[in-house]
C-alpha cells in the first residue's frame, strides 16, 4: 500500500521540548529523566504533537522514524473510519443495518439477523468468541495464525442477544472490514488506500497483514503495519473532526459520534467504548493495542500522543498522557 499524494509534514522544532515524568509516575529512587523513563518502560516510539508541531519525538532500541511498527488493536479505529467513509459514500445505508445484509453466509445461522453494524462497532454483538490471548487453542490464536479467516467466520455462533452486554472480541472488527469489502465491492486494503491513506498524505507506505496469499483476507482486528508519524497523522484527522486541510475525509457527524459516550460499554480499565475508540468524559479519546500501542487525542489542548512499545511497561498510559498534558 503506497501513497502518491504530497506528504503532509508536521512542523519540527530544532529540538525536543523539555518534559518531566509526571509526579504520580516518578520514582525518586531511580531519579530518571523523561527519556530514561520511556526507555525503562519498554517504549520504542513516543511522539507529542500540538498545533501541528512535533514537540517531542524519540525512538529507542534502534527504531527510527522510518521503522515499521505493528499496530495491534489500534488498527480497529482505522476500520471504524472506513465504515464511516463507506456510509458517507452511500455504500452502507446505516449502522442500523443487520450484518446479514452483507454477510450472506451468516443469514441462515440463528441470531445473526438481529445483529447490526452498530453492535459490531460497539463490541455488543453477542457473538461467541474466546479473546484469551495466551490460550494457544483460543479463537484469537486461530485468527492471528490461521490461513482462511472467512472459513472461521462461517463457523461463528451467537451466544446472547445483541446490545445487551459489552464484550471485546476481535471478530467484530473482522466482520466490519468484510462488510466494507462486500458493500464497496473492493478489497478492504485497496479501499483503505484510496479513501484514507492517500488523501491524508501519509509519509510512508503501509501494509495490512493478511491470512494467506491464497485468500487475501485482511487481519483488520490487529495488523496495520505503519510508521509512528503516520499513526499521528490519523490522530490529526480525528482531532480536526474528519477534515484534512479543507477536505472532509470522514463526515464530522461520524467523528462526533465515534468520540462520544453513547452507551454503558466499558473496557477492562473502565473506559467507555464507542465505535472501536475508548472515550473519556473530558473529551479525550484513544486507540489502544495490547503491547501499549496508543493513539491518544486530547481536543481540549489540541494534543496528539503516539506511544508504541514492546509491552505496556506496567504503566497506565492513558492517565500518563493526561498528566503529561498539564506540562504543555
Amino acid at each position: 500500500m503506497n501513497n502518491e499524494e504530497p506528504v503532509f509534514n508536521f512542523y519540527e522544532p530544532d529540538e525536543n521540548c523539555t518534559l518531566n515524568v509526571p509526579e504520580n509516575f516518578y520514582d525518586p529512587i531511580k531519579e530518571q529523566s523523561f527519556e530514561n523513563f520511556l526507555d525503562d518502560k519498554k517504549t520504542i516510539a513516543f511522539l507529542v504533537i500540538r498545533n501541528d508541531s512535533l514537540l517531542f519525538e524519540k525512538y529507542f532500541d534502534q527504531y527510527t522514524d522510518s521503522s515499521i511498527f505493528l499496530s495491534f488493536s489500534t488498527s480497529k479505529v482505522f476500520v471504524s473510519a472506513m465504515v464511516g467513509i463507506a456510509i458517507d459514500e452511500g455504500y452502507i445505508y446505516s449502522t442500523g443495518q443487520p450484518i446479514t445484509f452483507y454477510l450472506k453466509e451468516l443469514e441462515s445461522k440463528p441470531g445473526f439477523d438481529k445483529i447490526t453494524i452498530e453492535d459490531l462497532l460497539n463490541m455488543r454483538s453477542g457473538i461467541k468468541f474466546n479473546e484469551a490471548y495466551f490460550n494457544p487453542f483460543g479463537d484469537v490464536a486461530k485468527y492471528y495464525y490461521g490461513t482462511n479467516l472467512e472459513k472461521y467466520v462461517k463457523k461463528l455462533k451467537v451466544e446472547e442477544p445483541p446490545d445487551e452486554n459489552y464484550e471485546y472480541i476481535g471478530t467484530n472488527t473482522l466482520l466490519l472490514s468484510l462488510i466494507v469489502e462486500r458493500a464497496t465491492n473492493k478489497k478492504f486494503n485497496e479501499y483503505f488506500q484510496e479513501k484514507l491513506w492517500e488523501p491524508l498524505g501519509m509519509e510512508y507506505d503501509a501494509y495490512w497483514s493478511i491470512d494467506s496469499e491464497k485468500n487475501q483476507t485482511v487481519k483488520s482486528f490487529c495488523c496495520l503495519n505503519a510508521r509512528a508519524r503516520d499513526f499521528a497523522r490519523f490522530g490529526r484527522l480525528y482531532l480536526n473532526r474528519g477534515n484534512w486541510n479543507g477536505e472532509q475525509i470522514i463526515s464530522e457527524k461520524w467523528v462526533e459520534r465515534s468520540t462520544s459516550i453513547i452507551n454503558d460499554s466499558r473496557d477492562s480499565q473502565g473506559y467507555p467504548y464507542t465505535y472501536q475508540w475508548r472515550v473519556l468524559e473530558n473529551g479525550a479519546y484513544f486507540a489502544k493495542g495490547i503491547l501499549g500501542q496508543y493513539i491518544f487525542v486530547f481536543p481540549e489542548k489540541n494534543i496528539i500522543f503516539v506511544r508504541l512499545g514492546k509491552n505496556t511497561g506496567k504503566v497506565h498510559w492513558a492517565k500518563f498522557f493526561l498528566e503529561l498534558s498539564k506540562q504543555l
